[in-house]
């Protein structure tokens, strides 16, 4: 089982490490390896875990 949610939880900032334009993103929700997140340049993106290893962002770098 993945570590998916214990580190992921929906408010969390994250980026996606191979879309860079998407922007900041904010965790909507999590079910198993299915993260949904709300990206500042492209809405709402589902996400496999298994595939792309989100990276976490504290929030106030979720500023710049």
């Amino acid at each position: 089982m993945s570590s998916v949610g214990s580190r992921l939880v929906p408010g969390t900032f994250v980026r996606h490490p191979g879309r860079p334009d998407w922007g900041t993103g904010q965790v909507q929700s999590v079910i198993g390896n299915r993260v949904t997140a709300n990206f500042d340049n492209v809405g709402k993106r589902l996400v496999n875990a298994d595939i792309v290893d989100l990276e976490v962002i504290e929030p106030d770098a979720a500023d710049a």
